[in-house]
């Protein structure tokens, strides 16, 4: 009877690490989805933003200009 409970005990504690280790994949992944996306804006942001200004020196001065009002 020992031994029975104490296989439950521990197919338990098991179960319950293999199920975390999947939440964090999960988690890892959505991280990761999440990076590349806002990670790809910013770099069509700063390429529209070069294309508007007429390349990366009128990128600059615009933003100097906007900075300083």
């Amino acid at each position: 009877m020992m031994t029975t409970t104490q296989n439950k005990t521990i197919a338990s504690a098991n179960e319950n690490t293999q199920v975390a280790t999947e939440i964090h994949k999960v988690g890892t992944a959505v991280i990761g989805i999440t990076s590349i996306l806002l990670g790809g804006w910013a770099v069509a942001c700063m390429t529209a933003g070069i294309v508007v200004n007429g390349g990366p020196v009128g990128l600059a001065t615009a933003y100097f200009k906007a900075l300083v009002g």
